[in-house]
């Protein structure tokens, strides 16, 4: 049995921090309620159509859910929705515009006092209260504010991440909040409010470079691929053109590098490059000697003399490698999972469980569950032709 198994969360979501955090609710084995707007549904759908039709970043954090399309601001709608969480709901998920839950009665001070043992995460881009609560908060805009694309790019011009670590980062804190308030329920009966925020979740993150920039510090100079106070680590050329990943950390890796990948054993010990600090202080030098060091080699003899002088190193995978790595492949890690536009491969979440594994159910159509769902409640199937009809649903 999966750890959430019968447990239900009724999800007001759209996007991607909250549909991220109730996949890995799902991936757990909860049943996920997800709520949607009729015919269009999270609008996250038509961010692109690269999957077959789909949209990437909806198949990616929507498996294993079941779609419930309401209008929430009509009246029997709303009528439906507080019933499903009433009768149904162990944790209700929301990253709706701040406020509009409360509009509708889903706040946290209506639901506490009708289920005390009901557990609330609402997910915004900067808080339920402070003077920024009612700023609209895109995943790009929370990567400005955090201070992470100060520190992101290169000397010539900030960069954002490929990919949105804000949105996924306040998705992670909504789950393991969740957990939490789980175990706490169990301990003593109670439900709780979660109240998570991407600019918080992000900040979080930037613990490195705020305690960099500590004191009115500098901060640390952007970097592009290397790392901003560690050298060397980060891409060097070789003769062939391959871009080889590298890094190393410490004295005994500097030695082995020198005399086993640079074979210039004697550099070393030269005052230049003698700690952490200065080889980073010093990079510009440093560098140069390397790239002359890797230019009469292909990027596999610098892999090989790598490997050889145990320095951790990587290839600079697209995303076509990815698909195809050796590593995820000879673990396993592939699912086929059931979409509106046919299967598609999924890969499991992180970690390995003994008993079973993690659930990878179908992607869901706009608006699939709802009869279904309805008729749980006791929805005859002329009551829901009648609400269909009226555009409630």
């Amino acid at each position: 049995m999966r750890p959430l198994a019968g447990i239900t969360v009724v999800a007001l979501e759209h996007a991607i921090a909250a549909p991220f955090a109730t996949r890995q609710l799902a991936d757990l084995g909860a049943r996920v309620i997800k709520v949607e707007r009729p015919g269009v549904g999270d609008f996250a759908r038509s961010y692109d159509a690269r999957v077959r039709g789909l949209a990437s970043h909806f198949v990616w954090t929507n498996r294993s859910k079941e779609s419930l399309t309401l209008d929430v601001k009509h009246p029997e709608a709303q009528a439906i929705l507080h019933r499903l969480v009433r009768e149904s709901a162990d944790v209700v998920v929301q990253n709706l515009a701040p406020g509009a839950a409360a509009r509708i009665g889903l706040g946290w001070d209506a639901l506490a006092r009708e289920k005390p043992s009901l557990i609330v995460c609402d997910i915004s881009g900067y808080g339920g209260d402070g003077p920024h609560r009612d700023r609209k908060a895109y995943d790009l805009l929370i990567q400005s504010e955090a201070g992470f694309v100060s520190v992101t790019g290169t000397g010539q011009a900030p960069a954002k991440a490929g990919v949105p670590v804000a949105d996924i980062a306040a998705g992670m804190y909504a789950y393991s909040n969740i957990l939490a308030a789980l175990l706490h329920r169990q301990q003593t009966g109670r439900g709780q409010h979660i109240d998570v925020s991407m600019l918080e979740s992000l900040v979080e993150w930037m613990g490195f470079p705020l305690y960099y920039a500590f004191a009115g510090a500098p901060p640390p100079p952007r970097s592009g691929a290397a790392h901003a106070a560690i050298y060397p680590y980060g891409p060097f050329p070789a003769g062939d053109g391959t871009v080889v990943m590298l890094g190393l950390q410490n004295e005994r890796e500097w030695a082995a590098f020198c005399a086993d990948v640079l074979r210039q054993p004697a550099l070393a010990g030269d005052e230049r490059f003698a700690t952490v600090a200065q080889r980073s202080a010093n990079r510009d030098a440093l560098r140069e000697l390397i790239v002359a060091a890797f230019a009469p080699l292909s990027g596999a003899e610098v892999v090989a003399r790598l490997d050889t002088a145990g320095i951790a190193n990587a290839r600079v995978n697209d995303m076509h490698d990815v698909w195809g790595h050796p590593q995820l492949a000879a673990r396993g890690r592939w699912r086929d999972v059931a979409t509106p536009a046919g299967r598609i491969p999924a890969l499991l979440p992180p970690g390995s469980w003994e008993e079973g594994e993690p659930r990878c159910d179908a992607v869901p159509a706009v608006g699939q569950h709802t009869d279904a769902i309805l008729a749980e409640l006791g929805y005859t199937p002329e009551r829901i032709a009648a609400l269909r009809a009226d555009c409630a649903i």
